[in-house]
């Protein structure tokens, strides 16, 4: 697990000293390391510098983690019915109809999405990975709704576009991205079909958020419309944690619709607005959002490495 989380994503680690410490300290040769690492990681290198490859930290997890027990299964269930029971508090206090709820469940082993499928009736999910979205996607119902809600690469758009229950990235900050997946669609999906996108907007203006700046959130909207491939479904944003209840991110982000629905010329209320998660989504019900995100207060907290 060390080893992981020292090894950045998608790169390789070569640093046989440390692994030789690391294998000291754990009372494990090389050669049993190397061994087990061929099964597990796919390791082709020599003993003198074991390289693995991790394609993300989230899969180095994944396949490590161990199957919940059965009170973890019946908590996540409970969890998420707790959840839709504040969503409806919410939604009768302010006079609204409720959001769509995405489980995000990043990092979460099959059997807790499996949980929530069949006894809680949850279709729609959220992952913030390309990889394992896919292979969620190709072991798991296939009616599950997926939402993609992470960054995305250009050069992962066709792999991603191809999951055929992939119904929405609600993640796209630039034209060039949007061209890319507007391309994919028309290569990979029935005529006529259309994928449903969102586009990202930095509300709070921090360097380590991705989207699109808020005073060019109209031109990029009017570019998007016009592709083929993709229905506007509406804006995202990842509001600040400290935000307080003025939530100055979620307001931003309705100026913004009516900033773009204005240069659509169409309905506010037809553009969807993708905001709230754990920590503020009964404040982003309050302001109107109509998708909301939520994870670790149904999947509990997330590890990205395995410390078994």
């Amino acid at each position: 697990s060390q080893l992981c989380t020292q090894t950045q994503t998608d790169s390789q680690c070569t640093c046989s000293q440390t692994l030789k410490r690391m294998l000291r300290a754990l009372g494990t040769s090389t050669g049993t390391l190397l061994r087990r690492s061929v099964l597990l990681f796919g390791c082709t290198s020599s003993p003198a510098f074991p390289v693995f490859r991790f394609s993300s930290r989230s899969a180095f997890s994944s396949s490590m983690a161990e199957s919940p027990s059965p009170a973890e299964l019946s908590q996540v269930v409970e969890n998420i019915r707790s959840v839709r029971e504040r969503i409806q508090a919410r939604c009768e206090l302010v006079k609204c109809s409720p959001p769509r709820l995405v489980a995000v469940s990043k990092t979460k082993p099959n059997e807790l999405i499996q949980a929530l499928y069949a006894q809680a009736g949850q279709r729609r999910f959220g992952e913030n990975y390309v990889q394992e979205l896919i292979r969620k996607a190709t072991e798991l119902p296939t009616d599950i709704e997926w939402h993609f809600i992470g960054h995305l690469q250009s050069r992962k758009v066709k792999s991603l576009v191809a999951v055929p229950n992939l119904v929405m990235v609600e993640t796209v900050d630039s034209l060039k991205l949007a061209k890319s997946l507007n391309k994919e669609v028309a290569n990979q999906r029935p005529a006529g079909t259309k994928l449903d996108v969102m586009l990202q907007v930095n509300t709070s203006g921090e360097e380590s958020k991705s989207g699109t700046n808020p005073a060019n959130i109209a031109a990029l909207a009017k570019e998007v419309s016009q592709l083929g491939g993709l229905r506007l479904a509406g804006l995202m944003t990842i509001g600040r944690p400290d935000a307080g209840k003025d939530q100055p991110d979620f307001v931003t982000l309705k100026e913004c619709r009516r900033l773009v629905a204005e240069a659509l010329a169409v309905e506010e209320t037809s553009l969807e607005l993708s905001m709230g998660m754990s920590a503020d989504f009964e404040d982003a019900i309050s302001f109107g959002s109509t998708n909301i995100r939520v994870g670790s207060t149904i999947f509990g907290a997330r590890s990205y490495a395995s410390t078994s």
